[in-house]
């Protein structure tokens, strides 16, 4: 089973009330639970809601040590940058036109920021601005 086999709605609510199972909850879940929110909702509010629920999902499957703030914001302003720059109706078709974030999001990172903020103790709790260039 794949996260993929859920429609966008039931996606998100059990990621939501966090019954989605945890191994469902890929990178490639990441990026679509961002398309998901930044086309409901829009960028800044899909920030709030995708930190948050991250955060709840973290602690309820796992120990509570994995969700990073900086990753999570930095995600969703990549998600919402391709979303500029790719038209699609649906998230498969969003990723295969986006692939880059699939696999160079970390590439992606470095472009803008000149620490490893995965590593940061500080980026786990609080948004660090990048450092390079803006998003």
């Amino acid at each position: 089973m794949s996260h993929l086999s859920l429609s966008d709605q039931d996606f998100e609510n059990q990621f939501a009330d966090t019954t989605l199972p945890p191994q469902l909850f890929s990178h490639e879940a990441h990026l679509r639970l961002a398309w998901i929110h930044i086309q409901k909702y829009g960028k800044e509010q899909a920030i709030s809601n995708v930190c948050d629920q991250i955060k709840v999902f973290d602690q309820t499957h796992g120990d509570g040590t994995m969700f990073n703030r900086t990753v999570t914001v930095v995600a969703v302003e990549a998600v919402a940058h391709f979303i500029g720059k790719v038209k699609a109706a649906d998230f498969p078709t969003f990723i295969a036109k986006a692939p880059r974030l699939k696999t160079n999001l970390k590439d992606l990172i470095k472009q803008h920021y000149s620490w490893d903020i995965f590593k940061d103790p500080a980026a786990k709790e609080v948004f660090l601005a990048p450092d390079l260039q803006p998003f």
